[in-house]
C-alpha cells in the first residue's frame, strides 16, 4: 500500500505539470523531487546525497567515453565509408539503395550507438541520394528512420549502460551481446519488407556485384567497425570493463580518424569535444535527478504499489508483458528515452522478474520498446530530425510509417515472446 497517496499525487502531478509547461525533463524530475521532500518533512540534503550517489558510480564513467567516440567516428568520414561498404555488399539488388541505408544503419548503430546520430549522419547522406534515384522522399526518410533503432541495440550501446546502471547486478557484457541478435534481427526483417515495397513500386537497382570493390571497401571500413570489436570484445572476454574498455575505443577512434582516414583536421577535435560535453551534461544532470526521484518513488512504496497492482490482474508472463509494453509505448511517445529507463527500469524489473522473466532480456525488451518512441509523434527526437534531412513535414512523415511502425512493432512483439532471440549468445558466451 502506499504510504502517502497525497505525496504520491503531488510528485506525479508537479512532473507532468512542468513536462507541459515546457520545462526540460531532467529539471521537472528534480522540482518536483524537491518539492514532494519538503511536502514530506524529509531534509532537502538527502535529496543532494541521493544525486551524488547517482553519478558518484564507476560504471558511468563509461558514459562518456562512448558518447566521445561515437561523434569522432561520426565526423571522421567513417558514414560514407559505411554507406560505400553496404552498396557494395548489397546495392545491386531490387530496392538496393534502401537495403544500404538500412544495412549503414546496422554498422553505424555499432559505432554510434544513438539512433539520433544515426539518422543524421546516413541520413544526410543517403536520403538525398535515395530522392535522386527515384525513390520517394517518405519513404527513403522513413527507412532511414527505423533502421535507426538498431544503433540503440547492437552493441555497445550507452542506454544499454544506463539500464545497468539504474538496476544493479545485471552484466553489461551480457546486455550487449542480447542486443546484437534483435538488431540484426529488426535490420533483416525491414530489408524483406522494403524489397517487397519495392519490387511492387519498380525502384531501381545499382551496379552489379564487385569482390574486388567489396573487398576494398570492407578494408577501408572495418578499420573503423574496430571500435566494436575493442568495446564487445573487451568485455565479454573480461580482458576489460566495460570502462576501460570505452576509454580504449576513445584513442583507438582518434587514431582512426586523425591520422588514418585523415579527413577533418585535428584542430576540429576540439568542437567534438564540444559537443560530446553538451550531450554528456544533460546525461549527467538526468541521471542525478533520476536519482533523487527514484529514491522517493521507493520510499512512497509506489513501485512495490505497481507489482502488487499488476501481478494481481494477473500473473500470466505474456499478459504482464504485454500490460508493460504497452505502457512503455505510450510513455514512449511522450518522454525522452533515457528518463524512461532511469526511472521505470527499476520500478518494472522486479515485476517481471517475479513473472520468470530474465533481466537481461527485459533490458532488450525495453530498450526496443523505447527505441520505437524515438521515431513516433508527438516527441520523437528522431523523427524531427529526419523531417528537417529531408524537408518533409512531421504529418506527412508519420503517414508514411505507419507500414514501418507495424513492422517494427512486429519485431518487438518476436523479442518480446521469443527470448531465445535475445538470450542466446550471452548464454553461448557468457553463461
Amino acid at each position: 500500500m502506499i504510504t502517502d497517496p497525497t505525496a504520491v499525487a503531488l510528485l506525479i502531478g508537479t512532473f507532468f505539470i512542468l513536462i507541459v509547461l515546457g520545462v526540460h525533463i531532467a529539471f521537472a524530475i528534480g522540482v518536483a523531487t524537491v518539492i514532494t521532500t519538503i511536502y514530506i518533512g524529509i531534509p532537502l540534503m538527502t535529496v543532494a546525497q541521493n544525486m551524488v550517489k547517482g553519478i558518484n558510480v564507476y560504471a558511468i564513467m563509461a558514459v562518456p567515453f562512448f558518447i566521445v567516440a561515437g561523434e569522432i567516428m561520426g565526423s571522421g568520414g567513417i558514414s560514407r565509408r559505411l554507406i560505400e561498404l553496404s552498396n557494395a555488399l548489397i546495392g545491386w539488388v531490387r530496392g538496393g539503395l534502401a537495403m544500404v541505408n538500412i544495412m549503414a544503419s546496422m554498422f553505424f548503430g555499432g559505432i554510434s550507438g544513438s539512433s539520433a546520430a544515426d539518422t543524421s549522419s546516413i541520413g544526410s547522406v543517403l536520403i538525398p541520394m535515395m530522392k535522386k534515384a527515384g525513390y520517394d522522399g517518405e519513404f527513403s526518410t522513413a527507412v532511414t528512420m527505423t533502421s535507426s533503432v538498431q544503433g540503440i541495440l547492437i552493441p555497445p550501446s550507452h542506454n544499454m549502460v544506463l539500464f545497468a546502471l539504474v538496476v544493479g547486478g545485471v552484466s553489461i557484457g551480457e546486455l550487449f551481446l542480447a542486443g546484437l541478435v534483435p538488431g540484426l534481427f529488426l535490420g533483416l526483417v525491414l530489408m524483406i519488407f522494403v524489397y517487397f515495397i519495392s519490387k511492387k513500386r519498380n525502384y531501381p537497382m545499382g551496379d552489379k556485384f564487385e569482390p574486388k570493390k567489396a573487398l576494398k571497401t570492407t578494408w577501408e571500413a572495418g578499420l573503423g567497425l574496430g571500435t566494436v570489436l575493442i568495446v564487445v570484445g573487451g568485455v565479454v572476454s573480461g580482458i576489460f570493463t566495460a570502462t576501460e574498455s570505452a576509454a580504449i575505443a576513445v584513442v583507438y577512434a582518434f587514431i582512426i580518424t586523425f591520422f588514418v582516414y585523415r579527413e577533418i583536421p585535428i584542430s576540429e577535435f576540439w568542437y567534438i569535444l564540444g559537443r560530446s560535453v553538451k550531450t554528456l551534461s544533460i546525461v549527467m544532470i538526468l541521471v542525478a535527478t533520476a536519482s533523487a526521484f527514484g529514491w522517493i518513488i521507493a520510499y512512497l512504496k509506489i513501485p512495490a504499489y505497481l507489482t502488487e497492482s499488476i501481478l494481481g490482474f494477473s500473473e500470466n508472463k505474456y499478459v504482464v508483458l504485454m500490460i508493460i509494453n504497452v505502457l512503455l509505448l505510450f510513455l514512449g511517445m511522450v518522454m525522452d528515452m533515457a528518463s524512461l529507463i532511469l526511472i521505470l527500469a527499476p520500478i518494472l524489473l522486479p515485476i517481471v522478474t517475479a513473472v520468470g522473466v530474465d533481466p537481461v532480456h527485459f533490458g532488450v525488451i525495453m530498450i526496443l520498446n523505447l527505441g520505437v518512441g524515438l521515431i513516433t509523434p508527438p516527441v520523437g527526437s528522431t523523427l524531427f530530425i529526419g523531417s528537417a534531412i529531408a524537408g518533409i513535414k512531421i504529418e506527412r512523415l508519420s503517414k508514411a510509417m505507419i507500414p514501418f511502425y507495424i513492422v517494427i512493432l512486429a519485431t518487438l512483439m518476436a523479442v518480446t515472446y521469443i527470448p531465445e532471440i535475445s538470450l542466446f549468445i550471452p548464454t553461448l558466451f557468457m553463461r
